[in-house]
């Protein structure tokens, strides 16, 4: 998936819709392994199995919303679980919002939800903070007139600017990063939390590139190509 995010960019192009429904695998077949992990009873029924694809060669599709670098882009861009802050913010786009969304969707493949479920700015942006900490000041001092409404002297209309108390609860009960994934990573938890929080800067100039999330030890390290 970098891969092909680092072939695109290097060709001046945006996807801006990665999601886990656009990133498809090459081959359909798949060889089938006991499941043991649900209820005792099942370790003696072998119709329990799960299906482990015999290849992880994938491919990329839905090049519909596909954009070539401009000075300009500033239009709305990306589902909304994938959608990176300075879209949201209204303060521009280019490569770092395909970043953002791979950092989403690895989040995803590793805990089995997304990780930003919601479909509210506020609620979207507070959801954010919590897991990643504080938006930087100098990116919602620059907000468009769209995005003002959600800022307040200098910081995140948040809790205050709430449409209701499950919203706040929706965001109170998300874990911080590193958290999250230490609970659904055996091995190589450190590495994976290092990319991702390169992946997931709030600052899109300083967003890790596809180019050097691929060289990133968590792909480079022989133990963990498996992974």
């Amino acid at each position: 998936m970098i891969g092909v995010e680092a072939v695109m960019h290097d060709m001046r192009l945006i996807h801006t819709d990665l999601k886990p429904e656009n990133i498809l695998f090459v081959s359909a077949d798949y060889i089938k392994v006991p499941d043991y992990k649900g209820t005792p009873w099942s370790h003696r029924d072998r119709s329990f199995y799960k299906r482990l694809p015999k290849s992880s060669a994938i491919k990329v599709i839905d090049f519909g919303s596909t954009a070539y670098e401009r000075p300009d882009h500033n239009y709305i861009v990306s589902t909304r679980h994938y959608r990176a802050p300075e879209v949201i913010l209204g303060l521009g786009w280019s490569y770092p919002c395909d970043l953002w969304s791979v950092g989403c969707i690895l989040v995803e493949l590793c805990s089995g939800e997304a990780l930003f479920q919601t479909h509210e700015n506020l609620e979207h942006l507070a959801m954010m903070e919590r897991v990643l900490g504080p938006l930087p000041s100098q990116m919602l001092n620059k907000v468009d007139r769209h995005a003002e409404k959600y800022v307040r002297r200098g910081r995140l209309d948040w809790p205050e600017g709430a449409t209701s108390r499950e919203s706040i609860k929706s965001v109170i009960k998300l874990p911080r990063l590193q958290n999250l994934v230490m609970q659904h990573v055996d091995h190589s938890a450190g590495d994976l939390i290092d990319l991702l929080q390169g992946l997931l800067r709030f600052d899109p100039s300083i967003r890790m590139t596809a180019r050097d999330a691929l060289r990133h030890p968590f792909f480079t390290r022989d133990q963990f190509r498996r992974l």
